[in-house]
């Protein structure tokens, strides 16, 4: 932020400008190819939960699958960004399909079969998230080249993740019923059709970095344009206590708690209404566009720990779908506030590494908070677990606000759009 920014006039809470179209043919392709990945991604967390459960594992088992599963994508999204620098962004996400259709694929055969060795489900599952890291940092970089209302296909791209977060859970649980496999294998032909649309992208010259660059020399880049942003490194340095102490250790808790207390179909519906949730949170997002938009997010952020003091009162469970329906509204809406500001904030030829880096901060704590999940709730119990989670989900968002870089950051206005004052 320079210092004619800090020194302008007032300005109101909410751009009033009109926005461009989003719907152009690359954006339906993207579209596509992010929602059929989407669904898989909100399938397999729950298919693996509780396929484990209901086998009879305990939650350390669980955690630590989220853990074999987030670990690696924590540890090689930095690579998947300079990747995407050297041979495209489109280029390393079919790439990183086709490594997910594979996964997939031998998961089916795994769960068919059974298995009696949990490495083998481990081993699959660190092969789903470096396929994750080398999609992620494309993932967001791609959006600026598709769409001119960046921030506005944000929002639909939010709306399409919380419509897959309803129905993937969902599904999952169903499938669950009759077999663990058949999930992985409708997760496979998802990434085969995001494959195909990714293909069929035409973009026009992608920034990249100069040619002869090193792997190193790349990576140190992105550290220094990383660092030169106080607004982010604050962010990510806030979200790794918040996913360590609060994030990380939800899913697993609630996996163990709730499947366990109301059954696998109930827990699936729960999981849903956080997707109805981020649904709202999508489409507030596409028409409210605040002029500090990370302050509002950390505003709405407040929402998030709904939830988790729900489940430490042990509410019958359509409370706790409201309560998820809530805590989607607000981590929507800072998700999308969040992505925007990086992606349009940030130089195109900086912002694969860029993300990666952001990206890793944001979820390297999340495998050691999942994979801690098992002995906190053993020592403490998970009430407790629920009720720590949500003070420090409250102090995230008042850390944020607190922050004078973070919570003065201006929008930066919509490619294409011309009205003087904003």
């Amino acid at each position: 932020m320079t210092a004619p920014e800090l020194q302008s006039a007032p300005t109101p809470l909410v751009s009033t400008a009109k926005t461009p179209a989003i719907w152009s043919g690359n954006f339906r392709l993207y579209f596509t190819a992010r929602t059929a990945g989407l669904l898989s991604d909100a399938m397999l967390p729950v298919a693996v939960s509780a396929g484990l459960v209901t086998s009879g594992y305990r939650t350390s088992e669980v955690g630590f699958a989220m853990a074999c599963l987030l670990g690696p994508f924590a540890g090689l999204v930095l690579f998947g960004g300079v990747l995407a620098d050297r041979f495209t962004a489109r280029r390393l996400m079919i790439f990183a399909d086709l490594l997910n259709l594979v996964t997939r694929v031998l998961l089916a055969v795994l769960f068919f079969h059974g298995f009696d060795r949990l490495w083998q489900l481990y081993l699959l599952l660190a092969l789903a998230g470096t396929a994750a890291a080398m999609f992620q940092p494309g993932a967001a970089s791609t959006v600026p080249l598709v769409a001119t209302d960046v921030q506005g296909a944000n929002g639909v791209l939010r709306i399409s993740e919380a419509l897959t977060g309803l129905a993937g859970p969902s599904l999952a649980a169903a499938l669950i019923t009759v077999s663990t496999g058949w999930v992985m294998v409708i997760s496979g032909v998802t990434y085969a059709v995001s494959a195909c649309c990714l293909l069929a992208l035409r973009l026009g010259p992608v920034p990249a970095p100069p040619p002869g660059d090193s792997l190193w020399r790349n990576l140190v880049g992105g550290w220094h344009e990383f660092w030169s942003r106080s607004w982010m490194w604050g962010v990510i340095l806030i979200w790794m206590v918040f996913t360590v102490l609060s994030w990380g250790p939800l899913a697993p808790v609630v996996v163990g708690d709730i499947a366990k207390r109301d059954g696998v179909v109930v827990y699936g519906v729960i999981n849903s209404m956080l997707g109805a949730g981020t649904i709202i949170g999508g489409v507030l997002a596409i028409r409210v566009k605040p002029v500090r938009p990370l302050a509002a997010g950390a505003a709405a952020l407040f929402l998030f720990a709904v939830q988790q003091f729900a489940f430490a009162a042990g509410l019958p469970w359509p409370l706790l779908g409201t309560a998820q329906l809530v805590s989607g509204i607000g981590i929507s809406f800072w998700g999308v506030m969040w992505a925007t500001s990086v992606q349009t904030q940030v130089p195109g030829e900086v912002l694969n590494r860029i993300h990666a880096y952001e990206v890793a901060g944001s979820v390297c704590m999340f495998p050691l908070g999942s994979a801690l999940a098992g002995p906190a709730v053993d020592a403490l119990g998970a009430t407790r677990v629920y009720l720590i989670g949500g003070l420090v989900t409250l102090g995230t968002a008042t850390a944020l606000l607190l922050s004078p870089p973070i919570r003065n950051l201006r929008r930066v206005p919509d490619a294409g759009v011309v009205a003087s004052g904003h």
